[in-house]
């Protein structure tokens, strides 16, 4: 009878706080706030609720940033009569940042957004899959403001009519990002056009400090002459995927750019004799990326020491990078500021030499790939772990295939317990042991316990696909951590995010 009368009060007792309090009664400040999380396909689904989400959903504050590329995860706007509406009543002014389909890219839209948001700063236009341009003869205005321009090239579309309406607005540029083709093209190209002019570009844009130039198939050091002949300032230049670049101009980009600190060449033509004739003693270059390139023993070594020293190196897939050269680079002090490293799959680094460079600099090491090694396995890893106090990217195992058989299980439980017990900032692990070389147990569950609550910072967790990456992954889901593990088919870890001017480098 008690609990009777006291369930009814209960039932009967009312709040002043809980019975007023809706949804609906949220200052509009908050709502707004709430909202800010959402893309823009889902403020487009918030708008249907009522008239006051609508007006709070299409506030301008919300669209400061938008893409109109579906296919980067971007909205879907069918007309550009759709667009120019969007432009003067929900982006206007406070709009920063847009990105542009071949589709909507036309001289009434570039008119609207040269004259209606005075705040554009950043704009993508992507041209990759235009099969024709736009008649550009009556565009007599262009976003004069911009920080950053990234423009993706088509294979054969030619910009420069495009191109010479647009030079006079560039003045302001500071980052350029031209993006070509690599990942396109096939193997065997009949014919490469020239579909952009470097030299109009430099003439116009004295003010680049960043410039990427990303899988172009027409760029050469030509083209890198001219650009620095105008464009003194540049502190970066990403030159990856570009095939045809030698370094025969690198001694003028040195001698020119005295303010370059960040070099990446990956996946370059660069050669022995032009890399050796570069005085870089006199360049601050501290970031460096020779991934994949096919330097001697000898060139690595003479331009290796020859620079002032690193706070990023990658040199992932050089075969002629050895234990002679980290020695030497170690005892000439050149990794004393040493942040990121990439040495997977140099197959002239032995275990030993690596085992003593991390002994001495894995404690300043907030990133580190090292992986394509199978002599590295379980007891290496426990064994230098611990040195990697710092480490917030850590890239590891190999992945077993014909050419790299590891002949030895591994205790992954120890390792997943090393990183919990010794590395509290990590943020990205990607481990590639596959699961024929992964022992695990029904214990498991509590190592990867430990790394989850001991690496409050871990944002993901890559590992190859099979049974223990299922019951990683349900560890994980279970505590509400849905996107923290991933598998390497769909992920690859990388570690260009500590370079100084990542963000600056980042397009689509």
């Amino acid at each position: 009878m008690t609990s009777l009368k006291v369930q009814e009060s209960f039932r009967d007792f009312k709040s002043p706080y809980t019975s007023s309090l809706t949804i609906h009664k949220l200052p509009d400040k908050l709502l707004l706030h709430i909202f800010s999380f959402l893309k823009h396909q889902e403020l487009g689904k918030v708008a249907r609720v009522c008239k006051k989400w609508r007006l709070l959903a299409y506030d301008p504050r919300l669209w400061k940033s938008v893409s109109l590329r579906p296919e980067y995860g971007g909205l879907h706007v069918h007309y550009v009569d759709a667009l120019l509406t969007l432009i003067g009543i929900r982006f206007g002014a406070t709009m920063k940042y847009i990105e542009l389909p071949c589709e909507l890219i036309t001289s009434p839209v570039l008119h609207d957004l040269a004259n209606k948001c005075p705040n554009l700063a950043y704009m993508t236009l992507d041209f990759a899959n235009a099969m024709q341009l736009h008649d550009f003869n009556d565009l007599n205005a262009f976003p004069c403001n911009l920080r950053s321009l990234c423009i993706c090239l088509s294979e054969v579309i030619f910009l420069e009519g495009f191109m010479r309406r647009i030079y006079s607005c560039l003045s302001s540029l500071e980052v350029l990002h031209l993006i070509g083709t690599f990942e396109m093209s096939m193997e065997a190209e009949e014919d490469i056009y020239e579909v952009i002019n470097i030299g109009k570009i430099k003439a116009h844009t004295p003010n680049l400090r960043i410039v990427n130039m990303y899988g172009i198939t027409f760029i050469d050091d030509s083209h890198i002459e001219l650009l620095t002949s105008n464009c003194i300032h540049i502190e970066t230049l990403a030159l990856n995927f570009c095939l045809r670049v030698k370094g025969s101009s690198f001694k003028s980009l040195v001698q020119r750019c005295k303010k370059l600190k960040t070099l990446l060449l990956q996946h370059t033509g660069v050669e022995d004799h032009h890399m050796m004739a570069v005085p870089w003693e006199t360049s601050i270059i501290s970031e460096l990326d020779l991934t994949s390139t096919e330097l001697s023993t000898e060139c690595l070594e003479n331009i290796l020491l020859r620079m002032p020293g690193f706070t990023f190196l990658a040199l992932g897939y050089c075969e002629f990078f050895s234990d002679r050269i980290l020695d030497h680079l170690s005892q000439k002090g050149k990794f004393n500021n040493l942040k990121a490293l990439d040495i997977s799959h140099t197959h002239a680094l032995s275990e030993n030499a690596i085992y003593q460079f991390l002994q001495s600099h894995g404690h300043h090491l907030t990133g580190l790939m090292c992986c394509g090694k199978p002599k590295l396995t379980e007891n290496f890893w426990l064994n230098v772990i611990g040195f990697l106090t710092s480490i917030r990217i850590c890239v590891l195992g190999t992945a077993n295939g014909w050419f790299l058989r590891i002949q030895s299980k591994v205790h992954i439980d120890q390792v997943i317990e090393g990183f919990a017990q010794n590395c509290s900032r990590l943020e990205r692990l990607e481990i590639q042991w596959d699961p024929d070389t992964i022992r695990f147990s029904d214990k498991s569950n509590k190592f990867v316990d430990h790394i989850r609550l001991r690496c409050p910072h871990l944002k993901s967790l890559t590992l190859s696909d099979g049974e223990y990456y299922e019951m990683v992954k349900s560890n994980f889901e279970r505590a509400d951590r849905l996107k923290v593990v991933r598998t390497t088919t769909n992920y690859c870890t990388s570690i260009v995010s500590l370079l100084n001017c990542y963000k600056d480098l980042l397009f689509n």
